[in-house]
């Protein structure tokens, strides 16, 4: 029984990380300061846009995308 137990409890913690590691970032564009910031969520406002391919794995990858984003590069 105990071995079940701590067999349950080790699959929820793995389970639990994986969840967490499989974060997801945006790139964004402020409709009024025409500016580009990165965000590990998805926006719910309409004074935002999300620019670039969508969604990124990584933070890198997506501070990379900003650099390489036409509307982001145009100022």
């Amino acid at each position: 029984m105990k071995k079940l137990i701590v067999c349950g409890a080790l699959a929820a913690f793995a389970l639990g990380t994986q969840a967490a590691s499989a974060a997801e970032f945006y790139i964004i564009r402020d409709a009024t300061t025409k500016k580009c910031t990165v965000v590990d969520s998805k926006p719910t406002t309409t004074t935002t846009t999300v620019v670039g391919d969508g969604v990124y794995k990584t933070k890198v990858e997506a501070e990379s995308a900003v650099k390489t984003t036409k509307v982001c590069t145009e100022q």
